[in-house]
């Protein structure tokens, strides 16, 4: 895993990018907060978890016949995690995927102890990352359970539209039933709007519905009771949708551009949330010092 170091921590942050619903921004939002992380001193791993492997050319990967992929994460006990890193840009490694991984799930299945693999095979390399981000298939299969095991966070890129909005709810099912059973730490931060047109009366009306949905959990004790709608919302913008033809992130193809100053506060946004939870693990270190 050339370039990485092992970190003090002990665990980065995990993130799960999520929507069963395809063509919604989910790979583009994962590779340029990815991207935005690391620019902003983060060391960031991206595993892209989709058999489309589109996550893979935002960063000009085009997988080999004889080389190893995420597939064999899950089906090669042989290989070792740090095998399959590679290094995209400063502070950002990529595990890259391939359509095979489409075979996947039925394997897995037979398999014991199936939805903890990826927890297992990147435990390993974990403490060498401050943040990492999951791009899950559009499915709520094993590799999508897979992925919620591991993370600390969902986040839901989607559009501002009514059928989103119904997407959402069934998505949130699936977050419970792991939450469970799988992954008592699992919690949802939001919804991360793509493709968005701020002056649409139907996405503005989409937009609150949203919003009306999370306020009523408030306090409910469930992963969803502190989610939000991610501000900003990603602009409609022609520049994110051409970046991955180049093998870049919108940060290299376009970095003032209305995208990329979108990715940039989101993941600002995103960081912010995470505050708190750092104050209280520094005064627990504190603490734990100062009684030895």
């Amino acid at each position: 895993m050339k370039g990485a170091r092992a970190s003090n921590k002990t665990q980065p942050r995990v993130i799960a990018l999520l929507n069963q619903k395809g063509g919604v921004g989910k790979t583009t939002s994962t590779a340029n907060l990815g991207a935005a992380f690391a620019l902003a001193g983060l060391r960031t791993l991206v595993v892209d978890l989709d058999p489309q492997s589109n996550l893979s050319l935002h960063f000009g990967h085009e997988p080999a016949p004889d080389q190893p992929t995420v597939r064999d994460l899950f089906m090669n006990p042989e290989i070792a995690a740090s095998e399959l890193i590679r290094e995209a840009r400063e502070n950002l490694w990529f595990i890259p995927s391939d359509t095979e991984l489409a075979l996947v799930e039925g394997e897995l299945a037979l398999q014991p102890n199936m939805q903890h693999i990826l927890a297992e095979r990147l435990a390993s390399s974990m403490p060498s990352f401050d943040v990492v981000l999951l791009d899950c298939p559009p499915s709520l299969g094993v590799l999508t359970v897979n992925a919620l095991t591991l993370a600390d966070d969902v986040i839901v890129p989607t559009q501002a539209q009514y059928l989103a909005l119904r997407g959402l709810e069934k998505l949130l099912e699936t977050v419970l039933l792991v939450q469970r059973a799988l992954n008592a730490n699992l919690t949802v931060a939001g919804v991360l709007l793509c493709m968005h047109e701020s002056q649409s009366g139907h996405g503005k009306a989409v937009v609150h519905e949203m919003e009306s949905y999370f306020e009523k959990y408030r306090g409910s004790g469930l992963p969803w009771q502190d989610a939000e709608v991610l501000r900003p919302a990603v602009r409609r913008n022609i520049k994110l949708a051409e970046a991955p033809s180049f093998g870049q992130t919108i940060f290299d193809y376009a970095p003032t551009c209305a995208g990329a100053a979108d990715y940039r506060a989101l993941a600002e946004a995103i960081r912010a949330r995470w505050k708190p939870v750092q104050a209280r693990e520094r005064l627990a270190a504190t603490d734990g010092t100062a009684a030895s």
